[in-house]
């Protein structure tokens, strides 16, 4: 669960920085999409660990971090394409 509120967490800062201000730095988003993908395969570890036993929650929540895993990827992509 630790690992799903961090994902969300990097989410909504890169969500927040990205509306701030023009990319500076690809790699450091790179590295936060690399992060996130981390987090992804430790909680799929974690969840087949506890026999996916969520109640339904961790189904959701593994939806939820590939969509912003795919949004992530986009917003490097578009911030490539800007430079």
């Amino acid at each position: 669960m630790k690992t799903l509120i961090l994902a969300a967490a990097l989410f909504a800062g890169l969500t927040a920085a990205s509306v701030a201000e023009p990319v500076r730095d690809i790699r450091a988003l790179e590295a936060a999409h690399h992060h996130l993908q981390e987090a992804m395969n430790e909680f799929n570890r974690v969840r087949s660990a506890n026999h996916y036993d969520m109640a339904g929650h961790g189904e959701k929540a593994e939806k939820l971090m590939h969509e912003a895993e795919h949004e992530m990827h986009e917003g490097i992509e578009a911030a490539r394409r800007a430079k």
